[in-house]
């Protein structure tokens, strides 16, 4: 089946308007036309050969949200017309213990929703730049927010995912005081998930012109990261660091500000290493560092069933795909808030 869509030829040169091919469903294949994709920053890095291992055509795109339009003779979960969405996964091996504990994101046959292997052409998958897409049901996540929100939901299936998984896993409440450093796709999730778990938000920005639009997200406190007195002003106060921020900077201003027993957990993924820690500031406050990447299925469609009890979607600005190109120039200049999101039904004019 002939899609169009929008991808990149090579690393140097934009994205432009493809035909691709989409396979016919099989009978555990969930068909869908693709309403909205979301823009991930990762993209930008993945398009343009910034990580390892770009393959070309490049279709990129792993926050898609549309309506089912085919289903195979075996699935019984989805119908035609109901609404669901894509995250960063669309395979993994299903029997090794990372996927059955439900943690397909942490398997090491994971297939991603773009740039993987797959028998289907062209040898690797294409993502959610394009009219539709054709996926396992194992992998198919079902929306249950309101469809006049369909758009801004489009990125829970990778900022908001990314986000809410270290958030529960080091369980963050009620009487938590929470960091989180950045105030971007990823960061302003963040405070929307933390705050509504319970926690005390401490959000952290290096510009004074995001303090009241933190504030507006839900952040109780707003530090402005380059004031010395302010960062001091929390020394050794904060239980958990979520640090979404994706360019390399210097982790130990903000080692300075955990509890004993406090962990900051990276999920922003810069294209250059940050500067090595300072080990002092972990062995003396027994704190850790960690990392953490999207979340397994079960998580994912757990963070979409929260996030619609809470009335939780991203802060989005809808684009046309032709837009795309500059749209990755504004992303750059953190000239978007919060997430550039692509109107797929554009694809077709």
């Amino acid at each position: 089946m002939t899609t169009k869509a929008y991808g990149a030829h090579a690393g140097n040169q934009p994205l432009e308007p493809m035909d691709i091919t989409r396979r016919a469903p099989g009978p555990h294949d969930v068909q869908i036309d693709i309403a909205y994709c979301g823009v991930c920053h990762s993209d930008i890095h993945q398009v343009r050969s910034e990580w390892a291992g770009t393959l070309y055509p490049c279709v990129p795109g792993h926050e898609i949200v549309g309506r089912v339009s085919a289903v195979g003779a075996h699935v019984s979960g989805f119908a035609p017309g109901d609404l669901v969405g894509v995250g960063c996964i669309v395979d993994s091996c299903r029997h090794c213990g990372d996927c059955d504990e439900g943690l397909e994101n942490y398997c090491d046959h994971m297939i991603g929703t773009y740039n993987f292997p797959t028998a289907d052409a062209p040898g690797h998958t294409l993502g959610g730049y394009s009219q539709r897409i054709v996926v396992h049901e194992h992998y198919v996540l079902r929306v249950r927010h309101p469809k006049e929100q369909l758009a801004a939901v489009a990125p829970l299936l990778c900022a908001g995912i990314t986000t809410y998984s270290p958030l529960r896993h080091w369980k963050v409440g009620p009487g938590h005081k929470v960091g989180v450093v950045g105030i971007g796709g990823l960061g302003h999730m963040g405070i929307k998930l933390a705050h509504a778990m319970g926690a005390h938000v401490v959000a952290f920005t290096t510009s004074e012109s995001k303090r009241d639009a933190a504030k507006a997200l839900g952040a109780d406190e707003v530090v402005i990261s380059r004031s010395a007195d302010e960062m001091a002003a929390h020394a050794k106060s904060l239980d958990f660091i979520l640090n979404t921020v994706a360019a390399p900077h210097d982790l130990d201003a903000f080692f300075a500000l955990l509890k004993r027993d406090g962990t900051m957990a990276l999920v922003g993924a810069p294209a250059t290493p940050h500067p090595s820690p300072n080990v002092f500031n972990l062995i003396t406050k027994r704190r850790s560092l960690a990392g953490s990447m999207i979340g397994g299925i079960p998580e994912t469609q757990e963070m979409l069933d929260f996030c619609a009890e809470h009335h939780i979607v991203a802060d989005i600005e809808l684009i046309r795909a032709g837009q795309i190109n500059e749209a990755y120039e504004r992303m750059l200049k953190g000239d978007v808030k919060y997430r550039f999101v692509i109107d797929n039904a554009s694809l077709a004019v």
